[in-house]
């Protein structure tokens, strides 16, 4: 039996035109639990990817691109005019949001746990480590659907890289920037 030559990880990654990996701000970050989406329990977030990042943007068109050829046998074997698409304009399609503003968004899920690693590569278990605001980097898998009438391209989500804190997106209010101190007399 032969030597099986083994390509490193990045010839890998570089043919699978499917599959990215882009700098993005996490939003709606559901990574450490489930959450039910259509009656099923994924994993997703949000990637906020700002309209000034060509060179990120121009990764994710080519992979739209890329699935929307590879695809088109699920669409009757023609490029549909009329495809869902994963990327949002954050300004049109969420104006009051200033988290939006001048950026563009994808949803992605998966259904296990993403691997949650920091700057180093380190797995990070603490959730309140890693949350709506923070900046990193995420691996993305697009691929063509066509179920029940919806046709369009998805995106899976693969591994979630935290690069840096950042504003938490959100509601979430400390108590100590809501509430005083008071004493037994008040």
């Amino acid at each position: 039996i032969g030597r099986r030559s083994r390509k490193p990880w990045r010839y890998v990654m570089a043919q699978r035109k499917n599959r990215i990996v882009i700098p993005c701000r996490f939003a709606y970050f559901n990574c450490w639990r489930p959450s039910s989406i259509y009656g099923n329990d994924k994993y997703s977030m949000s990637a906020i990817i700002s309209k000034d990042d060509r060179k990120t943007l121009e990764l994710i068109y080519d992979a739209i691109d890329y699935v929307k050829e590879k695809s088109s046998g699920k669409w009757g074997g023609r490029i549909l005019t009329n495809l869902k698409l994963p990327l949002h304009d954050g300004d049109e399609e969420k104006p009051g949001n200033v988290n939006y503003r001048n950026c563009f968004y994808l949803n992605a899920k998966c259904n296990e746990p993403p691997q949650i690693v920091d700057k180093s590569v380190k797995p990070i278990t603490d959730p309140t480590e890693v949350y709506s605001g923070c900046y990193g980097k995420v691996s993305l898998i697009f691929y063509g659907y066509n179920c029940s009438g919806n046709k369009g391209i998805g995106v899976w989500l693969g591994n979630i890289q935290k690069l840096r804190d950042g504003s938490p997106i959100g509601g979430k209010i400390s108590a100590s920037d809501e509430f005083v101190a008071v004493s037994d007399d008040e």
